[in-house]
């Protein structure tokens, strides 16, 4: 286990001779790692945003104190200076109150007996940004297993009829991704077949709701869906199974609106001989409100605040600016960070890197640089400081799913923290997302982390890369695979239009 030892000899060093660049880097290192462990107001930061604010969703007054919320920590933090950038949402969303019934006969009846009816409530919630369905009843509901072409096919006509979908246990970031991918063709394949509603078994297990979207840019979903809880939709799967017939009333009203608008929170550290240049350290703000964001992603905003905090703290000062962003939007489509990256579109060439966190508090075990091969070597240079904390991988990928996506097509150095899967995936936008499920140990390491890693990256003599031209970010998606990350996020076509991305 590396100690912090080595600051005590890098101060004797330099009171009788130059230090090196590399003596110099790992005193700055070990100066803001011992600044960020030390005790702060990263918990009790939380427990305001988690308990007393709650679930965030964009156009809520939960979003708006959230706001307010992180301009004061930035403030107490220590930032130069704080602002918030307004963007506009296409559509507000709220669920109602979402209820289904199901009820089904017994076929199989010996001579005499009276059939036996079958009722119970399912417990379900609505997809987010899915549309209004006004109270059916009596609706057929179709097994369509997995939602496979197969599938679709076995069941047959599913005009007018509400379509069951099974899903797995979720337990792997792989688990999760499938989750979102696998949407898109089953949502086309009941429209395409006319079909009323889509009910997805929920991926937890013990009743545990959670909310999700298959909106991809904040636009009203086509079709109505709902969460299922697991136990419930496999009670109903067995019973069609077994040869009943199965029927639903199910109501969805929820309450829709037109554009709203939410904001983006901005801190920053002004750098010391480039303060036009300069790092994004991020992490999104909002949430869903089942639960209350705490996992996703309230302690990773706690922790940008932090981490601005002990660089602040430590006395040092980057040589490029840093900017400390709470994203809004995250969750109804990456909006907040996109429309970021295109207001900033004219200083992006400025930009040496964007660092996001958005993976709960499992430890963090490196970063993906956003196919970027360039990248790599100096890049794991600067994290061998966070080999103590089991920080030791910088992979090659492409990603979606988070802030760092935008600015990963206009061609801007991007680096995701990955993350172990820890309790993040039981807990993700569910019910049970709240504050008692963080590891503020691991958290604190985390805010180590991050202040250490942006800070390096600010503080190079000469930013980590240059800005990927369009015809750089082409190559990189070649390479890596990226154009079924860009399929399964929905924007493949947006890319190939040139309406998503860097334009030149």
């Amino acid at each position: 286990m590396r100690t912090f030892k080595s600051l005590g000899l890098c101060l004797i060093l330099c009171a009788f001779g130059p230090v090196s660049a590399a003596q110099s880097q790992t005193e700055d290192a070990d100066r803001i790692i011992m600044t960020a462990v030390q005790p702060s107001p990263l918990q009790s930061n939380l427990q305001r945003l988690t308990d007393e604010i709650g679930g965030r969703v964009p156009g809520t007054p939960a979003m708006q104190r959230a706001v307010e919320w992180g301009v004061e920590a930035f403030k107490a933090a220590g930032a130069d200076s704080v602002h918030t950038e307004a963007f506009t949402i296409p559509n507000s969303w709220a669920e109602g109150a979402t209820e289904m019934i199901v009820s089904a006969t017994d076929t199989e009846l010996n001579q005499g007996e009276s059939p036996l009816k079958i009722e119970f409530r399912v417990r379900c919630v609505s997809i987010a940004w899915a549309p209004v369905l006004a109270a059916v009843t009596h609706v057929p509901v179709a097994d369509v297993g997995k939602g496979t072409p197969a599938d679709f096919a076995k069941a047959g006509d599913i005009s007018g009829k509400i379509l069951l979908v099974h899903t797995v246990v979720l337990k792997t970031w792989a688990d999760l991704f499938d989750e979102y991918s696998n949407a898109p063709p089953i949502i086309d394949a009941a429209v395409k077949g006319r079909a009323i509603a889509v009910a997805f078994l929920a991926t937890r297990e013990h009743d545990v709701l959670y909310r999700h979207t298959n909106s991809v840019q904040g636009e009203i979903d086509r079709i109505p869906q709902v969460v299922v809880a697991r136990e419930d939709g496999e009670r109903v799967a067995r019973l069609i199974a077994a040869g009943h017939p199965v029927w639903a009333d199910l109501s969805i009203p929820n309450r829709i609106g037109g554009p709203i608008q939410t904001a983006n929170v901005v801190a920053e550290i002004k750098g010391s001989e480039k303060p036009d240049e300069f790092v994004i350290l991020g992490a999104h703000l909002d949430s869903w409100e089942l639960g209350t964001g705490a996992l996703d992603n309230g302690c990773n905003a706690a922790l940008v605040i932090d981490a601005l905090r002990a660089i602040k703290a430590s006395g040092l000062k980057p040589r490029r600016s840093i900017r400390f962003i709470l994203f809004s939007g995250e969750e109804e489509g990456l909006l907040g960070s996109r429309a970021y990256a295109r207001s900033h579109r004219p200083e992006l060439d400025n930009a040496a890197g964007v660092v996001i966190w958005d993976s709960g508090t499992g430890k963090t075990t490196g970063f993906a640089d956003g196919g970027r091969n360039d990248l790599l070597d100096s890049a794991r240079k600067l994290i061998a400081p966070l080999r103590p904390f089991g920080l030791t991988k910088m992979e090659n990928d492409m990603e979606s799913g988070t802030d760092h996506f935008d600015f990963m097509l206009e061609g801007v150095p991007t680096f995701v923290a990955d993350q172990d899967e820890a309790n993040y995936m039981v807990n993700y936008h569910a019910v049970s997302d709240t504050y008692d499920k963080v590891d503020f140990d691991q958290l604190k390491k985390d805010v180590a982390e991050a202040a250490e890693f942006s800070f390096a990256l600010a503080n190079l003599p000469e930013k980590i890369g240059p800005r990927y031209t369009r015809a750089q970010i082409e190559q990189s998606i070649h390479d890596t695979n990226g154009e079924q990350v860009l399929k399964s996020a929905g924007v493949w076509e947006d890319w190939q239009n040139g309406r998503l991305g860097r334009e030149k």
